[in-house]
């Protein structure tokens, strides 16, 4: 017998959007007051609500890397903290991964929502901080553990009746490199306070005990919804492991296994068998490990189901303690993104077995971390940039992958040339799409991009990337994409070749050429169509060499004509 709603459905629909409403309206407000590229621009940056038991009501799904973090940080926080503590207009900043949170520089702000002096709510968000101390800039450095990756904010009071507390604002402020800090987080302080003036304004129109129904329906109803379609899932167990190129300390690779059991709509992800936690940055906690699961379950799930508690309790993830997936204290994860993103591809390449037609080709695998820091000689003030690059999607069952995005859990934008040179002592002389990096297939991987970076002045640079030495796997017949590639100085005599993760100190004049890779095919490359070869040819995604030799068509490049060759298929 279906269930019948505590409101009334328009009422329902009414009130659930306008909860909505409230956390997509925190994020424009957030990245709009922002100061640093990495928020303003990138939108590396999440919103949530939830209810008085610290539940996630809505959540706004812009970063899906944030899935965890967000829905598990909170409730830790505040319950050791003790809501009882708070009073109206106070905020609860915290960053710290062995509470829940991701690496240090996702720094989330927590406040409680009163009505009739009674706590009902609570808004966060949790945006990406471009420093946050630590050994070099950007707070990226290739470290052995937390405590040198930067400040850690276990969950302090930093906002006292709607006021900063300048004393926790001196300290968090005296920690960081960079000019934008202060902004960012007045920015974050802005947006809760909208968060929690719209709820307000919410309850006053509705009542609360509306909202609370509407609540408590919209959990039930997302269960309800996620554990019907999970019964349709097809059932088995599927497993796979992807590898990162190393741990930045060692050569060894990092390895990460996974085991998708899907039996009667209940799903579990079980991450048993992955390498223990390593001495180096690339590891996760179980909030990194979660946002993937919970990402790749979002995505074959029917697009109108929201995100929220009914969503993330309808599954079970297992990610045994000291391992990679879940690092143990005082373990370094400022490198966690980077295998969560791993972490992902593994469970999506398990789950191709039961979905062939949904899922695509592994893509550039890597979050692509690089950052930088020094002197500006223009202001003589000291700066930090980070920034994330883009590269290859994996292709599809149906179409190409897309070239130069920063896909799944990462979700950011490129940074614009332009801002970055009028904001940082350094040019970029090359921004390119490389030709031949998407790996060959009935539909082709997106391609990776070629980015030079001129520095102006001497600064420290930072490479937290992957995808180095292991290349974005195709499917079903179709072939690999290209790996990644970093060199000091290219157009050198002596150009250096460098790690997918190393701090170099650079000087003036010297450039920095990182190239990201590509996503692997999908289906077998002689069974693309001849007139999709040629145009990727015309538009220099594929060489006439590739053209001929991977997909059997010839090109005549003064003529743009093209002649089949396919006398066999060839496969990897």
């Amino acid at each position: 017998m279906a269930k019948i709603l505590a409101v009334d459905p328009i009422k329902f629909e009414v009130v659930q959007n306008a909860l909505l409403s409230v956390v997509e309206e925190m994020t424009s407000a957030l990245r709009r007051s922002a100061y640093s590229t990495n928020i303003k621009t990138r939108s590396d940056l999440s919103c949530a609500l939830f209810d008085r038991s610290m539940r996630v009501i809505v959540q706004a799904f812009d970063q899906p890397a944030h899935l965890g973090a967000v829905r598990l940080c909170v409730p830790y926080v505040l319950k050791e903290y003790g809501v009882e503590n708070l009073s109206p207009g106070d905020g609860i900043l915290v960053n710290d991964p062995y509470r829940g949170a991701a690496h240090l520089n996702d720094i989330c702000l927590i406040s409680p929502i009163f009505h009739e002096n009674e706590i009902v709510g609570q808004v966060a968000n949790l945006a990406h901080h471009v420093d946050v101390g630590g050994r070099a800039p950007s707070s990226i450095a290739i470290c052995t553990e937390i405590y040198q990756e930067g400040l850690i904010l276990p969950g302090v009071k930093a906002l006292r009746g709607g006021e900063i507390d300048e004393d926790i604002f001196k300290i968090f402020c005296s920690n960081v490199r960079g000019k934008e800090t202060p902004g960012d987080f007045r920015a974050q302080v802005a947006a809760n306070k909208l968060g929690v003036r719209r709820t307000t304004e919410l309850i006053g129109r509705f009542s609360l005990d509306t909202v609370n129904a509407v609540s408590r329906e919209l959990l039930e109803y997302t269960q309800r919804r996620v554990e019907d379609s999970f019964k349709e899932f097809p059932e088995g167990v599927y497993e796979a492991e992807s590898f990162m190129d190393d741990d930045g300390i060692t050569d060894e690779p990092v390895r990460i296994k996974v085991k998708v059991t899907i039996s009667d709509g209940d799903v579990t992800i079980d991450f048993t068998g992955s390498d223990k936690q390593r001495r180096g940055p690339t590891n996760s906690n179980y909030s990194m490990t979660f946002a993937a699961c919970a990402y790749v379950l979002k995505c074959l799930l029917p697009k109108d189901i929201q995100v929220n508690d009914g969503f993330y309790r309808s599954f079970n993830v297992t990610a045994p303690k000291g391992t990679v997936v879940n690092v143990a204290h005082p373990g370094p994860v400022v490198g966690g993104w980077e295998l969560a993103m791993k972490t992902t591809e593994a469970v999506i390449r398990a789950l191709s077995e039961a979905f062939p037609q949904r899922v695509p080709a592994e893509t550039k695998k890597s979050i692509f971390h690089v950052g930088f820091g020094g002197l500006d000689p223009r202001t003589n003030e000291y700066y930090a940039f980070l920034e994330t690059i883009g590269g290859g999607y994996g292709a599809r069952p149906t179409m190409d992958g897309v070239d130069v995005c920063q896909p799944h859990i990462q979700n950011t934008e490129n940074s614009p040339i332009e801002e970055l040179e009028i904001g940082y002592p350094v040019f970029i002389t090359r921004y390119e799409i490389i030709p031949d990096t998407g790996g060959a297939g009935e539909y082709r991987g997106g391609c990776g991009v070629s980015r030079d970076y001129l520095f102006r002045a001497d600064a420290t640079v930072t490479l937290l990337a992957d995808t180095a030495k292991f290349p974005p796997r195709g499917l079903f017949g179709g072939l690999d994409g290209e790996v990644s590639r970093f060199i000091l100085n290219p157009d050198s005599a002596n150009p250096v070749k460098l790690r997918s993760k190393q701090i170099i100190e650079v000087e003036k004049g010297d450039v920095l050429r990182v190239e990201t890779p590509g996503g692997g095919g999908y289906g077998d490359p002689r069974q693309r169509d001849p007139l999709l070869v040629l145009d990727d040819v015309k538009n220099g995604k594929v060489s006439p060499t590739a053209a001929r030799e991977l997909y059997g068509v010839s090109i005549d490049i003064n003529s743009w004509t093209y002649q089949t060759i396919r006398s066999k298929s060839k496969r990897n």
